[in-house]
Protein backbone atom coordinates (compact mmCIF):
# COMPACT_ATOMS: atom_id res chain seq x y z
CA UNK A 1 0.00 0.00 0.00
CA UNK A 2 1.36 3.48 -0.92
CA UNK A 3 1.97 6.19 1.89
CA UNK A 4 -1.42 7.32 3.08
CA UNK A 5 0.18 10.65 3.99
CA UNK A 6 -1.93 13.16 2.30
CA UNK A 7 1.13 16.00 2.42
CA UNK A 8 3.00 13.44 0.31
CA UNK A 9 3.98 11.15 -2.43
CA UNK A 10 5.25 8.01 -3.78
CA UNK A 11 7.18 9.36 -5.90
CA UNK A 12 8.30 6.08 -7.44
CA UNK A 13 4.80 4.86 -8.03
CA UNK A 14 3.79 7.60 -9.15
CA UNK A 15 6.04 8.14 -12.13
CA UNK A 16 5.90 4.37 -13.15
CA UNK A 17 2.12 4.93 -13.37
CA UNK A 18 2.28 8.17 -15.42
CA UNK A 19 5.00 6.16 -17.66
CA UNK A 20 2.32 3.62 -18.67
CA UNK A 21 -0.69 6.08 -19.31
CA UNK A 22 0.41 9.44 -20.91
CA UNK A 23 2.00 9.36 -24.24
CA UNK A 24 5.57 11.04 -24.21
CA UNK A 25 5.88 11.18 -20.55
CA UNK A 26 9.16 10.67 -18.79
CA UNK A 27 10.68 11.23 -15.57
CA UNK A 28 12.55 12.26 -13.32
CA UNK A 29 9.27 13.10 -11.83
CA UNK A 30 9.24 15.90 -8.31
CA UNK A 31 5.98 16.76 -6.84
CA UNK A 32 4.70 19.83 -4.79
CA UNK A 33 1.92 20.17 -2.72
CA UNK A 34 -0.56 23.35 -3.33
CA UNK A 35 -1.05 24.96 -0.15
CA UNK A 36 -4.88 25.38 -1.46
CA UNK A 37 -7.05 22.35 -1.74
CA UNK A 38 -8.22 21.70 1.87
CA UNK A 39 -10.69 18.90 0.64
CA UNK A 40 -9.06 17.27 -1.88
CA UNK A 41 -4.75 17.54 -1.64
CA UNK A 42 -3.17 18.81 -4.82
CA UNK A 43 0.05 18.67 -6.22
CA UNK A 44 2.10 19.90 -8.66
CA UNK A 45 3.97 17.07 -10.85
CA UNK A 46 7.17 18.20 -12.69
CA UNK A 47 8.93 16.39 -15.25
CA UNK A 48 11.33 16.82 -18.20
CA UNK A 49 8.34 16.48 -20.78
CA UNK A 50 5.73 18.12 -19.20
CA UNK A 51 3.93 19.79 -15.91
CA UNK A 52 0.87 18.11 -14.91
CA UNK A 53 -1.59 18.21 -11.78
CA UNK A 54 -2.22 15.40 -9.13
CA UNK A 55 -5.03 15.69 -7.43
CA UNK A 56 -6.49 12.65 -4.98
CA UNK A 57 -8.85 11.79 -2.23
CA UNK A 58 -7.66 12.17 1.54
CA UNK A 59 -7.19 9.31 3.26
CA UNK A 60 -8.89 8.08 6.32
CA UNK A 61 -12.90 7.52 6.97
CA UNK A 62 -14.91 10.13 4.65
CA UNK A 63 -18.17 11.32 5.15
CA UNK A 64 -20.49 9.60 1.93
CA UNK A 65 -20.52 11.74 -1.24
CA UNK A 66 -17.74 13.86 -0.01
CA UNK A 67 -14.09 14.60 -1.64
CA UNK A 68 -15.68 13.56 -5.15
CA UNK A 69 -12.65 13.33 -7.57
CA UNK A 70 -14.42 11.08 -10.04
CA UNK A 71 -16.98 13.53 -10.47
CA UNK A 72 -14.84 16.30 -10.80
CA UNK A 73 -12.55 13.90 -13.56
CA UNK A 74 -16.02 13.32 -15.16
CA UNK A 75 -17.12 16.88 -15.44
CA UNK A 76 -14.52 18.41 -16.61
CA UNK A 77 -13.60 15.93 -18.99
CA UNK A 78 -16.91 16.77 -20.66
CA UNK A 79 -16.64 20.50 -21.01
CA UNK A 80 -13.35 20.08 -22.73
CA UNK A 81 -15.11 20.75 -25.90
CA UNK A 82 -17.72 23.77 -24.81
CA UNK A 83 -16.85 27.56 -24.30
CA UNK A 84 -16.11 26.66 -20.51
CA UNK A 85 -12.50 26.83 -20.01
CA UNK A 86 -10.96 23.77 -18.35
CA UNK A 87 -7.73 21.86 -17.94
CA UNK A 88 -7.42 18.67 -19.90
CA UNK A 89 -8.02 15.28 -18.40
CA UNK A 90 -6.12 12.78 -18.59
CA UNK A 91 -6.78 9.83 -16.54
CA UNK A 92 -8.76 8.97 -13.69
CA UNK A 93 -7.41 6.16 -11.21
CA UNK A 94 -8.88 3.37 -8.65
CA UNK A 95 -5.74 2.26 -7.91
CA UNK A 96 -5.34 2.34 -3.72
CA UNK A 97 -1.51 0.96 -4.46
CA UNK A 98 -0.44 4.45 -6.27
CA UNK A 99 -0.81 6.85 -3.90
CA UNK A 100 -3.59 5.46 -1.37
CA UNK A 101 -6.64 6.45 -2.58
CA UNK A 102 -8.50 7.65 -5.63
CA UNK A 103 -7.08 10.51 -7.59
CA UNK A 104 -6.84 11.94 -11.09
CA UNK A 105 -3.94 14.09 -13.26
CA UNK A 106 -4.53 16.50 -15.62
CA UNK A 107 -2.60 19.19 -17.20
CA UNK A 108 -0.94 22.26 -15.32
CA UNK A 109 -2.82 24.92 -17.08
CA UNK A 110 -0.33 28.58 -17.01
CA UNK A 111 -1.79 31.36 -15.42
CA UNK A 112 -2.87 33.89 -12.24
CA UNK A 113 -4.34 32.60 -9.26
CA UNK A 114 -6.03 35.47 -7.72
CA UNK A 115 -6.80 34.42 -4.06
CA UNK A 116 -8.67 37.80 -3.43
CA UNK A 117 -11.23 39.23 -4.60
CA UNK A 118 -10.15 42.90 -3.99
CA UNK A 119 -7.21 41.43 -6.51
CA UNK A 120 -5.02 43.51 -5.08
CA UNK A 121 -1.81 42.43 -7.33
CA UNK A 122 -4.12 42.96 -10.69
CA UNK A 123 -3.75 46.26 -12.06
CA UNK A 124 -6.62 48.85 -11.37
CA UNK A 125 -8.00 49.27 -14.72
CA UNK A 126 -8.47 45.09 -14.91
CA UNK A 127 -10.60 44.35 -11.68
CA UNK A 128 -13.89 45.18 -13.13
CA UNK A 129 -13.17 43.35 -16.38
CA UNK A 130 -12.09 40.18 -14.50
CA UNK A 131 -15.15 40.46 -12.58
CA UNK A 132 -17.30 40.63 -15.56
CA UNK A 133 -15.11 37.98 -17.07
CA UNK A 134 -16.19 36.08 -13.83
CA UNK A 135 -20.05 36.65 -14.77
CA UNK A 136 -19.10 35.68 -18.66
CA UNK A 137 -17.80 32.36 -17.47
CA UNK A 138 -20.46 31.74 -15.14
CA UNK A 139 -22.96 32.56 -18.05
CA UNK A 140 -21.30 29.94 -20.07
CA UNK A 141 -21.80 26.99 -17.46
CA UNK A 142 -25.03 27.49 -16.70
CA UNK A 143 -25.57 27.65 -20.78
CA UNK A 144 -24.15 23.89 -21.09
CA UNK A 145 -26.60 21.66 -22.86
CA UNK A 146 -26.04 18.89 -20.68
CA UNK A 147 -27.37 16.13 -23.36
CA UNK A 148 -24.85 17.64 -25.87
CA UNK A 149 -21.91 16.61 -23.28
CA UNK A 150 -23.49 13.35 -21.33
CA UNK A 151 -23.88 15.20 -17.98
CA UNK A 152 -27.91 14.53 -18.13
CA UNK A 153 -27.37 12.33 -15.37
CA UNK A 154 -25.07 14.09 -13.42
CA UNK A 155 -27.50 15.01 -10.56
CA UNK A 156 -30.65 14.03 -9.80
CA UNK A 157 -34.09 15.15 -10.53
CA UNK A 158 -36.01 16.98 -8.27
CA UNK A 159 -36.11 20.22 -6.05
CA UNK A 160 -32.05 20.94 -6.05
CA UNK A 161 -32.47 23.46 -2.82
CA UNK A 162 -34.73 20.69 -1.11
CA UNK A 163 -31.70 17.80 -1.54
CA UNK A 164 -29.04 20.18 -1.11
CA UNK A 165 -30.51 21.46 2.24
CA UNK A 166 -30.94 17.63 3.43
CA UNK A 167 -27.51 16.64 1.76
CA UNK A 168 -25.44 19.82 3.61
CA UNK A 169 -27.83 19.08 7.30
CA UNK A 170 -27.02 15.57 7.44
CA UNK A 171 -23.26 16.42 6.29
CA UNK A 172 -23.00 18.54 9.23
CA UNK A 173 -24.65 16.07 11.67
CA UNK A 174 -22.19 13.64 10.77
CA UNK A 175 -18.99 15.90 11.45
CA UNK A 176 -20.83 17.91 14.28
CA UNK A 177 -18.05 18.58 16.96
CA UNK A 178 -20.05 21.16 19.48
CA UNK A 179 -23.62 23.23 20.00
CA UNK A 180 -24.21 25.85 17.36
CA UNK A 181 -27.81 26.99 18.14
CA UNK A 182 -27.71 29.68 15.29
CA UNK A 183 -26.71 26.83 12.87
CA UNK A 184 -30.06 25.35 13.98
CA UNK A 185 -31.98 28.31 13.36
CA UNK A 186 -30.50 28.91 9.98
CA UNK A 187 -30.92 25.10 8.80
CA UNK A 188 -34.70 25.39 10.04
CA UNK A 189 -35.17 28.99 8.26
CA UNK A 190 -33.46 27.32 4.57
CA UNK A 191 -35.78 24.18 5.29
CA UNK A 192 -39.59 25.86 5.65
CA UNK A 193 -38.34 28.60 3.17
CA UNK A 194 -37.26 26.85 -0.53
CA UNK A 195 -38.59 28.91 -3.36
CA UNK A 196 -41.33 27.20 -5.76
CA UNK A 197 -40.07 25.04 -8.24
CA UNK A 198 -39.13 27.63 -11.35
CA UNK A 199 -38.04 25.15 -13.96
CA UNK A 200 -34.22 25.96 -13.94
CA UNK A 201 -31.75 22.87 -14.20
CA UNK A 202 -28.53 23.42 -15.67
CA UNK A 203 -24.96 22.64 -14.57
CA UNK A 204 -24.11 24.11 -11.16
CA UNK A 205 -20.08 24.57 -10.07
CA UNK A 206 -21.14 24.48 -6.40
CA UNK A 207 -18.03 26.69 -5.52
CA UNK A 208 -17.60 29.21 -7.94
CA UNK A 209 -15.33 32.05 -6.62
CA UNK A 210 -12.44 33.73 -7.98
CA UNK A 211 -10.26 32.04 -6.32
CA UNK A 212 -11.25 28.73 -8.26
CA UNK A 213 -10.46 30.22 -11.15
CA UNK A 214 -7.13 30.75 -13.52
CA UNK A 215 -6.90 33.51 -15.21
CA UNK A 216 -4.38 34.86 -18.31
CA UNK A 217 -1.10 36.10 -17.17
CA UNK A 218 -1.60 39.54 -18.39
CA UNK A 219 -5.13 39.80 -19.86
CA UNK A 220 -8.14 39.49 -18.07
CA UNK A 221 -9.32 36.50 -19.45
CA UNK A 222 -10.41 33.04 -17.21
CA UNK A 223 -8.31 30.30 -18.65
CA UNK A 224 -9.12 27.48 -16.36
CA UNK A 225 -12.12 26.98 -13.67
CA UNK A 226 -11.31 24.44 -10.84
CA UNK A 227 -12.28 22.50 -7.90
CA UNK A 228 -15.46 20.92 -9.12
CA UNK A 229 -16.09 18.65 -6.16
CA UNK A 230 -19.71 20.09 -5.75
CA UNK A 231 -20.82 20.58 -9.33
CA UNK A 232 -24.21 18.31 -10.22
CA UNK A 233 -26.86 19.64 -12.31
CA UNK A 234 -28.73 21.50 -10.41
CA UNK A 235 -30.14 25.08 -9.52
CA UNK A 236 -27.99 28.46 -11.51
CA UNK A 237 -28.13 31.44 -8.93
CA UNK A 238 -26.60 29.27 -5.79
CA UNK A 239 -23.26 30.15 -7.92
CA UNK A 240 -24.01 33.78 -8.44
CA UNK A 241 -24.89 33.55 -4.72
CA UNK A 242 -21.62 31.65 -3.90
CA UNK A 243 -19.55 34.51 -5.28
CA UNK A 244 -21.78 37.58 -3.24
CA UNK A 245 -20.87 35.30 -0.06
CA UNK A 246 -17.40 35.60 -0.70
CA UNK A 247 -17.54 39.42 -1.39
CA UNK A 248 -19.41 39.70 1.96
CA UNK A 249 -16.93 38.38 4.08
CA UNK A 250 -14.23 40.51 5.81
CA UNK A 251 -10.95 41.25 4.17
CA UNK A 252 -9.07 39.42 6.60
CA UNK A 253 -11.51 36.13 5.10
CA UNK A 254 -10.74 36.92 1.75
CA UNK A 255 -14.06 39.28 1.29
CA UNK A 256 -14.82 42.75 0.71
CA UNK A 257 -16.62 43.64 3.80
CA UNK A 258 -15.79 47.17 4.59
CA UNK A 259 -13.93 47.75 1.36
CA UNK A 260 -14.29 50.81 -0.50
CA UNK A 261 -14.79 49.06 -3.93
CA UNK A 262 -15.38 52.40 -5.86
CA UNK A 263 -12.13 53.25 -4.73
CA UNK A 264 -10.31 50.52 -5.74
CA UNK A 265 -11.66 49.40 -9.25
CA UNK A 266 -14.13 46.34 -7.97
CA UNK A 267 -18.03 45.63 -8.85
CA UNK A 268 -20.68 46.66 -5.92
CA UNK A 269 -23.11 42.93 -5.38
CA UNK A 270 -25.94 44.62 -7.30
CA UNK A 271 -23.68 45.39 -10.52
CA UNK A 272 -22.35 41.98 -10.44
CA UNK A 273 -25.56 40.23 -10.41
CA UNK A 274 -26.79 42.46 -13.26
CA UNK A 275 -23.82 41.65 -15.32
CA UNK A 276 -24.58 37.86 -14.76
CA UNK A 277 -28.28 38.67 -15.55
CA UNK A 278 -27.25 40.00 -18.51
CA UNK A 279 -24.92 37.75 -19.88
CA UNK A 280 -28.17 35.47 -19.32
CA UNK A 281 -30.89 37.21 -20.93
CA UNK A 282 -32.87 37.67 -17.71
CA UNK A 283 -34.13 40.96 -15.86
CA UNK A 284 -33.39 39.89 -12.53
CA UNK A 285 -33.15 37.24 -9.68
CA UNK A 286 -36.20 37.37 -7.60
CA UNK A 287 -35.13 36.23 -3.67
CA UNK A 288 -31.95 36.45 -3.99
CA UNK A 289 -31.54 36.08 -0.55
CA UNK A 290 -32.57 32.93 -0.10
CA UNK A 291 -30.04 31.60 -2.59
CA UNK A 292 -27.45 33.96 -0.67
CA UNK A 293 -28.47 32.39 2.77
CA UNK A 294 -27.86 28.83 1.19
CA UNK A 295 -24.58 29.26 0.07
CA UNK A 296 -23.91 30.69 3.74
CA UNK A 297 -25.36 27.55 5.36
CA UNK A 298 -23.32 25.24 2.77
CA UNK A 299 -19.91 26.61 3.25
CA UNK A 300 -20.40 26.40 7.12
CA UNK A 301 -21.40 22.83 6.54
CA UNK A 302 -18.03 22.15 4.54
CA UNK A 303 -15.86 24.16 7.33
CA UNK A 304 -17.25 21.87 9.66
CA UNK A 305 -15.73 18.79 7.55
CA UNK A 306 -12.68 20.20 7.57
CA UNK A 307 -12.79 21.28 11.69
CA UNK A 308 -13.74 17.24 12.15
CA UNK A 309 -10.72 16.22 9.81
CA UNK A 310 -8.33 18.22 11.46
CA UNK A 311 -9.76 16.81 14.81
CA UNK A 312 -9.44 12.95 13.27
CA UNK A 313 -5.96 14.07 11.84
CA UNK A 314 -6.22 13.47 8.26
CA UNK A 315 -6.55 17.25 7.36
CA UNK A 316 -4.78 18.06 4.37
CA UNK A 317 -2.91 21.02 5.69
CA UNK A 318 -3.75 21.33 9.68
CA UNK A 319 -2.28 25.23 9.81
CA UNK A 320 -4.98 26.06 7.16
CA UNK A 321 -7.71 23.48 8.56
CA UNK A 322 -7.39 25.25 11.65
CA UNK A 323 -8.06 28.85 10.27
CA UNK A 324 -10.70 27.35 7.79
CA UNK A 325 -12.62 25.37 11.13
CA UNK A 326 -12.32 28.61 13.23
CA UNK A 327 -15.10 30.40 10.36
CA UNK A 328 -17.88 28.18 11.01
CA UNK A 329 -19.51 30.38 13.32
CA UNK A 330 -18.68 33.28 11.21
CA UNK A 331 -20.20 31.81 7.73
CA UNK A 332 -23.45 30.44 9.82
CA UNK A 333 -23.90 34.62 11.26
CA UNK A 334 -23.97 35.71 7.38
CA UNK A 335 -26.26 33.11 6.21
CA UNK A 336 -29.11 34.59 8.90
CA UNK A 337 -27.97 38.03 7.86
CA UNK A 338 -29.38 36.86 4.72
CA UNK A 339 -31.91 34.78 5.92
CA UNK A 340 -33.67 37.51 8.13
CA UNK A 341 -33.07 40.39 5.37
CA UNK A 342 -35.73 38.68 2.95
Amino acid sequence: MANSDPTKLDIAAVEKYLSDRIEGFSGPLTAEKFANGQSNPTFKLTSPTGQYVLRRKPPGELLKSAHAVDREFRVQSALWTTDVPVAKMYFLSDDDNVVGSQFYVMEAVEGRNINAPSMPEVPFEQRKLINREMARVLSCIHGVDLAAVGLSDYGPEGNYYRRQIDRWTKQYRASQTDDLPEMEELMTWLDTNIPAEDGLRTLAHGDYRIDNMLFHKTDPRCVAVLDWELSTTGHPYADVAAVIMQWQMPEESRGLAGVDRKAVGIMEDQEFIDAYCEERGIAEIPQFNFYLAFTFFRMAGILQGIKKRLIDGTASNPQRAKQAAEGVPEFVAGGLAAARAL
